[in-house]
């Protein structure tokens, strides 16, 4: 049986990252799944997040985030660089898109760092162990790849007639099935259950 998961996101959302712990879980569960992590590209420097909406992400999932991310409130997001960098490693080397976005979630959300700078990106890389190209690091500028996984997205959001993110997406054969992943933010090992039924 022909399985794949797709997962719509934002880098720098909330919500995506709350629920990349369900894609977590699934990876581990299913490793011989694949994982299409699709960056949306919706933060463009020109929008905030607001502290009402981290206490809905943290009374509905297990995820915290640190002073260092809630002090920086004030801040416009921009993921440009994030979904650059994610789009080059989904096309380049597909293994790595799930621990390079957990990293990148993870100095954002905990550390506190904006990423839009190649500095800010130092550490990830350095850990991982990659080397993306320069161009990835333009903070004003979707590289292609980037652009190819937004068309990609918004055609899979026509498809399921919602432009909602984050969505997470099984494909079974010819079927797409839309999961509610709001359902497991609070216990995402559970979503596993939930995929074992959608499988037989």
């Amino acid at each position: 049986m022909n399985t794949e998961l797709f997962f719509i996101y934002d880098s720098h959302c909330p919500w995506s990252y709350a629920t990349t712990s369900l894609v977590n879980c699934i990876a581990k569960a299913f490793p011989e799944m694949p994982l299409n992590l699709w960056h949306s590209a919706r933060y463009e420097g020109d929008e905030l997040i607001e502290k009402h909406t981290l206490d809905l992400v943290i009374n509905d999932s297990c995820v915290e985030f640190s002073d260092k991310y809630i002090n920086q409130l004030a801040q416009e997001k921009d993921s440009t660089v994030s979904a650059n960098i994610l789009a080059w490693a989904q096309a380049k080397a597909p293994q790595l898109s799930l621990p390079l976005l957990n990293a990148i979630q993870n100095s954002h959300f905990q550390q506190g760092l904006a990423l839009t700078s190649e500095t800010d990106f130092s550490g990830i890389i350095n850990e991982l162990k990659i080397s993306p190209p320069t161009k990835v690091f333009n903070h004003n500028k979707l590289t292609k790849d980037a652009q190819f996984v937004i068309h990609d997205t918004l055609e899979l959001q026509e498809l399921i007639n919602t432009s909602a993110i984050p969505a997470l997406l099984l494909a079974v054969e010819d079927n797409l099935i839309l999961l509610n992943h709001n359902l497991y933010l609070n216990s995402p090992e559970s979503i596993v259950e939930a995929i074992e039924l959608e499988l037989k």
